[in-house]
Order: structure tokens, then C-alpha cells, then sequence
């Protein structure tokens, strides 16, 4: 790895420490052993303790790409298929009903043309997530805001049980049929749950005992023990200029200082910087770790493998990007991207600022993390100069 430019690259980074736009960051290089770390701020506005290697961040929806490693172990031992009927383990989407019009009303419906699967999760096309428009009125936002279906920013401990949660995923009718829109994030909470009853434990337990325990993530879960909890960073929300930065979760009473009843897939998890590295490390070497295979190399060649069709991925460029795809659980890009991305680089971004993609390309990894809120659709500017110094580098 040529780090001929490391402290322009490191400067680019600490501009945005002393602007006042981040209280802190970790930033990541790897390829192979050869390891580079940058740390700089500190972990929250009122807490002058720096930032440091193993600190503690949110990781959003970075959780993503591990829940969908987690659903293709199953499918690796055939405990779960990828396109038979997921009604067995979830009868409560069985004879799924599909709304005529996006913004019509919800006895409106017609059949849906087939059943739900877990490639249907796994791409994020069953037919239910976030309606990129402008208006927030439609009926079927008004019955997802009144069951707390989908959160926005996690707020985890406000959700109920998995078994609650889905119940009430099953009284609404889907947005669009079965593998017809890529829509984000909901999949990947059912996922949670399909996981969690195909394997017989709650998802938390299943990638310890699977992922984060072979992989030696030992600082990855749901929640952050009290042990631990002085290494969590504040997390923010809001813009410098105006009223500033506004504090959206704190370590000891917040969201994460205790177990959640459910195990979000989409968007639970807690990380550092070296355990995110090692888990995208098992997908750049197809699946094995330290010589021990954990996922097969068929389940890795899928994730990595944009799975949308040209149409799904013009009309979700707001999300992807113009050079990016969808695989299983993370992004994939398709041609060389604004910051210089290479085709087959995939990987992830967290709302609550964090952003983490491996490049086959040189077996490079990448691994910015961040506790401000992510605000537009646009990834921050402190992510731009990221990775344009990993790429230039």
C-alpha cells in the first residue's frame, strides 16, 4: 500500500475536526496485514477523552452486509433456501396482497403474483420500504408511522419483540410486487426475524456464535456493556452552523447501553474500526478465515453481485449512486465511481456516519467512522475526501 501521501490525506480528514463539522473519527487503510490507522477529535462535544483505535461507533446500516452474510450460512448448510416460499418460517406474509396504487387506499389490493423469499430480503425487493417522493401522505405511511414499522434513525429500544414486530408487518398490504422495486431498509428487519426462527436464535446470538466469535469481533453486538460503554462515542445530529450540533444518543442512557428486544439487521449494530475490517476481510478472501471457511465461495460470489435490474437501479440512483448496484445486503459497484471506485468494490454506509466498502481490486479496504448524522441523501463531504485519499494513495 503506497502511503506516499498520508498526511495530505490525514490533513484532508482533520480539517473537518477543527471546522467544527465532527466532534471525532477513526479512519481505516488496509491491504492485507499492512494496516493504517488515523484517529482524530475526541468522543463527544463535552468529553475531551480522544478518539482511539478501538472506540466505539453506531454502525447503522453497515449492519446490513453482516445480517446477509449471517442468512447465507443458513443457506451454505440448507436450513434456508434462497427462493423457495419464506411463508413456512413467516406465515404471517403468507397470501400477500399488493396495493393498486402506491398512494390509493388499503382495502384497494390486488393478489400477489407469488410468494415472498429470501433472495426477495436479501435484495431488498419484497415490496415494502422507504417511498422516495415527496409527499408523506400516502395511506400505507400513515399505517407504517402508526405500527412503528419502519424508524427513520434506529431508535432501537422502542421497538417491540420480533414476533410483535412482524405481526404487524403482516396486516399491511405490499407497496409493489415481489421482486419488482428495490425499496430500502424493511426487508432487512424481516430478515432479522426469518434469521432469527430459521436458526432458532435471536440474530445477536447467532453472529456471535457464527461471525463475531470466529472472527474475533469481540467488540461487535447490540448493545454496549457497561464495561465498555466509556469507549462509545456521542452521536450527533444537525449542522455546525445554526443552532450546532445537537446530541441524538449518549453511551450511558441511550439506545445502545442496554440489550434491545429486537435485533435489528438493518441497522443494530455496534462496531469498531479493526472488527469491521475483519469481517470484510472474510468476503475479500471469498468466505475464509485465518484457514477456517465460514461462508461458501458460491454465497460470497452473490453478495458481491449486483442483483438489480437496469431499470431498478435508475429509479434508486438517489440511494446507489449512477455507478452502483445491489447485491445481497450491500452496494456493488458497477463502473468506476466520482471518488474513484473501482467496478466490484461493495460495501456500505451507516446514517449515523460511518461508510466501510472492500475493493478486490488490490484486496483494499477501506473504513471511515463518524458520530454525525448523516442529513441528505448526498454522502458528507468528510466522506469524499475519505475516499479520495484512499484511492490516491
Amino acid at each position: 500500500m503506497n502511503t506516499m501521501h498520508r498526511d495530505d490525506w490525514q490533513t484532508a480528514l482533520g480539517r473537518h475536526i477543527e471546522n467544527g463539522s465532527l466532534p471525532g473519527l477513526v479512519a481505516l487503510r488496509a491491504q492485507g496485514k499492512q494496516i493504517e490507522v488515523y484517529t482524530a477529535g475526541a468522543l463527544s462535544l463535552t468529553d475531551p477523552t480522544p478518539m482511539a483505535r478501538d472506540t466505539l461507533f453506531r454502525i447503522a446500516s453497515m449492519t446490513k452486509p453482516i445480517a446477509a452474510a449471517a442468512a447465507m450460512m443458513l443457506v451454505d448448510e440448507g436450513a434456508l433456501s434462497l427462493d423457495d416460499p419464506v411463508d413456512h418460517w413467516l406465515p404471517e406474509l403468507a397470501d400477500r396482497r399488493v396495493l393498486r396504487a402506491l398512494d390509493g387506499p388499503l382495502d384497494e389490493t390486488v393478489p400477489a403474483h407469488r410468494p415472498l423469499t429470501a433472495r426477495d430480503l436479501l435484495t431488498m425487493r419484497m415490496g415494502l420500504g422507504y417511498i422516495l417522493a415527496r409527499s408523506d401522505d400516502y395511506p400505507i405511511q400513515h399505517a407504517i408511522k402508526d405500527l412503528n414499522i419502519l424508524q427513520g434513525m434506529p431508535r432501537l429500544q422502542e421497538w417491540p419483540d420480533p414476533d410483535t414486530w412482524i405481526a404487524g408487518v403482516g396486516t399491511l398490504p405490499l407497496m409493489a410486487q415481489p421482486g419488482e422495486r428495490w425499496m430500502y431498509d424493511l426487508s432487512l428487519e424481516v430478515l432479522s426475524v426469518l434469521i432469527g426462527r430459521v436458526s432458532g436464535h435471536a440474530l445477536g446470538d447467532f453472529l456471535e456464535q457464527r461471525l463475531f466469535g470466529p472472527l474475533g469481533m469481540k467488540d461487535t453486538g447490540f448493545y454496549v456493556p457497561p464495561d465498555k460503554l466509556s469507549r462509545l462515542a456521542t452521536a450527533y445530529e444537525g449542522a455546525p452552523s445554526g443552532e450546532g450540533l445537537q446530541v441524538y444518543d449518549t453511551p450511558e442512557d441511550g439506545g445502545w447501553s442496554r440489550m434491545p428486544r429486537f435485533h435489528s439487521a438493518a441497522a443494530g449494530l455496534v462496531s469498531t474500526a479493526d472488527d469491521y475490517r475483519a469481517f470484510l476481510q472474510l468476503l475479500l478472501d471469498n468466505g475464509v478465515a485465518e484457514g477456517t471457511r465460514l461462508l461458501s465461495e458460491e454465497s460470497v460470489t452473490l453478495m458481491r453481485q449486483d442483483h438489480l435490474t437496469e431499470a431498478q437501479r435508475k429509479a434508486n440512483q438517489l440511494f446507489l449512486g449512477a455507478h452502483s448496484g445491489w447485491g445481497f445486503g450491500l452496494a456493488v459497484n458497477r463502473e468506476v465511481g466520482p471518488t474513484g471506485e473501482r467496478p466490484g468494490r461493495f460495501g456500505w454506509t451507516g446514517g449515523i456516519g460511518t461508510t466501510a466498502f472492500a475493493d478486490p481490486d488490490g484486496k483494499r479496504i477501506g473504513i471511515l467512522l463518524t458520530q454525525r448524522l448523516l442529513d441528505t441523501p448526498r454522502p458528507p463531504e468528510v466522506f469524499d475526501d475519505f475516499w479520495k485519499g484512499f484511492y490516491d494513495t
